[in-house]
């Protein structure tokens, strides 16, 4: 991705969004720190029991799973993919929310992910049973959902695809989704969790659109009602006068 921006002697070109902002900051180097912990640790006792693994979570109740996985991957090829591309489309969508609304929506998005592929883990059928017995490590379901938001609020940047071909943020997003939904119903895809992208896109757009349920907001309007309308009794404080009253008020 290239920027130009306007300078003293005519224009001047920089790769990418520029530098990181503090939660993407944070994110690389806790990502980069937990992959060097699990290079050093023998075996596969981090990803069994940090990474997202449906039996674990459902029999052995390892509630941690749906988040910490997100902090694990399988090689270098995988955190260097995921990393740049959380850095090339999450730092302007950082900067227009705000670190603290970035770092919610982040975590909504992986978080979901991981809550649909333990959804699916417990359909029958081929699918739900390879779900089932794999652990899913990496945090693509998460950078899945920042590429949707960049493509909604970006729609027509263009997204260099392989290095070569520019199309549309927009288009871009509907490809990459459209590829994981058929991967993941094809069961294809070499092991990649493609159901969890799938998840992390589905998320994002619709914590986005609003289509949230604000339970404590709702909770938090009842009891201030209530509250009103109890000082009105207390009070004598009633609607009164007839509707045609000019001078009509509450008393």
């Amino acid at each position: 991705m290239r920027s130009r921006y306007p300078s003293a002697s005519g224009f001047s070109y920089s790769f990418g969004p520029g530098p990181l902002t503090p939660a993407i900051k944070a994110l690389v180097i806790i990502n980069v720190a937990a992959f060097v912990i699990d290079w050093l640790v023998p075996g596969a006792f981090l990803q069994q029991t940090l990474g997202l693994y449906p039996r674990g979570v459902f029999r052995d109740l390892h509630v941690w799973q749906p988040v910490t996985y997100m902090f694990l991957h399988a090689g270098i090829a995988h955190i260097l993919f995921n990393m740049l591309a959380l850095w090339m489309f999450g730092v302007e969508l950082e900067r227009m929310w705000g670190t603290r609304f970035f770092t919610k929506f982040y975590f909504v998005c992986g978080i979901g992910a991981a809550a649909t592929t333990l959804l699916l883990s417990l359909m029958p059928g081929g699918l739900g049973g390879a779900l089932w017995n794999t652990v899913t490590i990496g945090a693509s379901g998460a950078i899945y959902g920042v590429l949707l938001a960049y493509g909604m609020y970006f729609p027509n940047r263009p997204i260099y695809m392989y290095l070569v071909f520019p199309i549309p943020a927009k288009y871009f997003v509907l490809i990459m989704g459209g590829i994981s939904l058929l991967l993941s119903i094809g069961g294809g895809g070499g092991g990649v969790a493609h159901t969890t992208h799938l998840g992390g896109l589905v998320v994002g757009y619709v914590y986005l659109k609003g289509m949230r349920v604000h339970v404590f907001s709702e909770i938090q309007y009842r009891f201030l009602k209530w509250r009103i309308n109890r000082m009105r009794r207390k009070f004598d404080v009633y609607s009164g006068g007839r509707a045609d009253d000019v001078d009509r008020r509450v008393h």
